[in-house]
């Protein structure tokens, strides 16, 4: 569930899980992620990698200072053998840019984001392009139980009746260690026994890869020496006719078909799932079949009126933790841009920047402000509050000497 503006099912890892990839997608979501042994070989001339790995290309240079360390960030940009290129900022993991070309071949930037780091840190409007965790979404009260002891947590939402996205001190505002493989970056962040409330030390691995097809790939990995949960997932915002578009009801245009969701999760006034799941026939939620978004957002339902707009979490059909599958398709007239989400993982969250447009909100790309409804996000997830919630059969538990391994995957394409 999104926090806008400065918040900042038993997942049972026992099984030995293999994962198969669906629609010709070849990259395994589960597998173990080892450390690649040609990044030894790796050197950089002029912030430029030394390399060359089936045509991809991977630049370096500084995001800027952060305040609150005095680190530098950095920013890698993966170029694939195309010209089409995604910049990743060590703050955060990070996407700041994706540049895909359109229908008639010109690069579009197609997400939101700054031009330096201290606009994601200062302010981090919406945990824009950030890698959120330890446990995206909400959390009821701050409060979970894990092994019969209960944990609070910072609530920083909902006036104080949520805990969201890992709290101000989240995965998205952390430095992580960058390591360059030849075709992408693993991102690594250690957190701390009950950093931000969550107990274990907690190794953190997002790994990102670029490749020609213009298919990037989000591989998450993460060990604990104690019980925790976990539950991460990217919070980009698109919008497919170009970054340069931050206009109010500027995504509204947009056609969306999420194929493989036939219920949502109900939410409470204040959007924390109830446990009832609810078809989506009939509702203005139906995407099975394509739909522009300007034809449903501002339909008559109590739900669409809790988030302001869709701010939703659907139900993955046919789940079963191991096979990649297609969960959204949405598609710009204008520029004749196509993003296929894929993933693994139960749900995902279909948000229409509903509360973004603060008077406060810094300039983002090209000097704009992102106004209410200006981008979408496709995050895919466990179900929000998934711990607390008796109904919810996976609830993002990870355990002592087990990984968390999951994937998604963002394919860009233009349409037919």
């Amino acid at each position: 569930m999104p926090i806008d503006f400065n918040p900042h099912f038993m997942f049972n890892t026992n099984r030995n899980i293999q994962p198969k990839a669906v629609q010709n997608q070849v990259y395994a979501a589960n597998r173990e992620i080892k450390e690649d042994t040609f990044t030894k070989s790796i050197s950089f001339k002029n912030n430029e990698i030394d390399s060359n790995y089936d045509g991809i290309k991977i630049d370096k240079k500084s995001f800027g200072t952060i305040k609150k360390t005095n680190e530098e960030a950095q920013l890698y940009t993966i170029t694939n053998k195309n010209g089409a290129s995604v910049d990743l900022s060590t703050f955060g993991a990070t996407i700041t840019s994706i540049k895909v070309p359109d229908k008639d071949g010109k690069l579009k930037d197609v997400t939101q984001g700054y031009d330096n780091v201290t606009p994601y840190e200062e302010s981090p409007v919406g945990h824009a392009g950030g890698t959120i965790g330890p446990y995206a979404n909400k959390i009821s009260n701050g409060k979970f139980t894990i092994n019969d002891k209960e944990y609070s947590l910072e609530c920083n939402k909902d006036n104080g009746k949520t805990h969201s996205h890992g709290g101000s001190e989240g995965f998205d505002v952390r430095n992580w260690q960058a390591n360059v493989l030849p075709d992408g970056i693993e991102f690594t962040y250690i957190k701390k026994d009950m950093e931000s409330g969550y107990p274990g030390n907690v190794t953190a691995k997002v790994t990102y890869k670029f490749d020609n097809d213009n298919n990037l790939h989000i591989q998450y990995h993460a060990e604990s020496d104690a019980d925790t949960i976990i539950n991460m997932t990217n919070h980009t915002y698109f919008n497919l006719d170009g970054a340069e578009n931050a206009q109010e009801n500027s995504v509204l245009e947009h056609t969306v078909t999420l194929p493989n969701s036939s219920n949502i999760t109900k939410n409470s006034e204040i959007a924390v799932p109830t446990g009832e799941i609810i078809p989506v026939e009939g509702t203005p939620f139906d995407f099975k079949k394509a739909q522009k978004i300007k034809d449903v957002i501002n339909s008559e339902s109590d739900q669409l009126k809790i988030g302001s707009g869709f701010d939703q979490n659907y139900c993955i059909d046919n789940y079963d933790g191991k096979t990649l599958i297609d969960v959204a398709n949405v598609v710009s007239d204008k520029t004749g841009i196509k993003l296929k989400v894929s993933t693994n993982l139960p749900g995902f969250q279909f948000y229409t920047a509903n509360h973004l447009g603060k008077s406060a909100q810094p300039n983002g790309k090209h000097g704009l402000r992102y106004e209410k409804r200006s981008g979408f996000c496709v995050e895919p997830q466990f179900y929000p509050n998934a711990i607390n919630t008796e109904s919810f059969t996976e609830k993002g538990i990870l355990k002592k000497g087990e990984s968390y391994d999951r994937e998604i995957i963002y394919s860009f394409s233009t349409a037919d």
